[in-house]
């Protein structure tokens, strides 16, 4: 556990304050739901749950079924990180904080397709971000559809390409969209 040095006060009402600084390093929105632990040693741990993260094993069983069929590269995310990928190198996805693309697509509550020319390293789009922050670039076509769930976007089902997605991929990312999205209601 790392100290921040940031001591607050719990109210009469049992809540505290957690700093902006920290909420927005880790990425927390107001609304974000956050898991409760007590370690052994009698200290309080705050993480950031993952509804789509509950269902990583129905996630990356459908992305591979998605993938065979569709003979492309198929990642989900939840609201932060990449969870399932099927048909790429998961060292490259697989955990990985999500790019300005997949955001705008979740916050913007719509599709997005993006087809970009790729540079001498054969990469494109930016559907992921790296260590820093920064866009990773990887493919020249991304598709990307929001997962809704109860009204809110939870993550995001994203197909990839080295070619222009048409409309079979849009309608088998749909679908996926929905059916994750009903996973989650249940």
């Amino acid at each position: 556990m790392k100290a921040t040095g940031i001591v607050r006060r719990i109210d009469d009402l049992g809540r505290v304050v957690i700093p902006k600084e920290i909420r927005r390093n880790l990425r927390i929105r107001e609304g974000d739901p956050l898991e409760i632990f007590v370690d052994r040693d009698g200290g309080i741990i705050l993480k950031k749950y993952s509804p789509i993260g509950e269902l990583a094993n129905f996630a990356r069983e459908y992305a591979d079924a998605m993938c065979e069929v569709l003979k492309k590269p198929v990642l989900i995310s939840d609201r932060d990180n990449i969870v399932a990928v099927s048909g790429a190198a998961k060292k490259d996805f697989l955990g990985k904080s999500i790019g300005r693309l997949v955001e705008k697509s979740m916050e913007e509550r719509r599709a997005v397709f993006n087809h970009s020319q790729s540079d001498a390293s054969g990469r494109g789009g930016n559907i992921i971000a790296d260590d820093k922050g920064e866009e990773s670039y990887r493919f020249d076509s991304e598709m990307i559809l929001p997962i809704i769930a109860q009204g809110d976007p939870v993550g995001a089902v994203i197909i990839c390409g080295r070619e222009d997605l048409g409309e079979t991929e849009r309608k088998v990312a749909q679908s996926a969209a929905g059916v994750l999205a009903r996973q989650m209601e249940q």
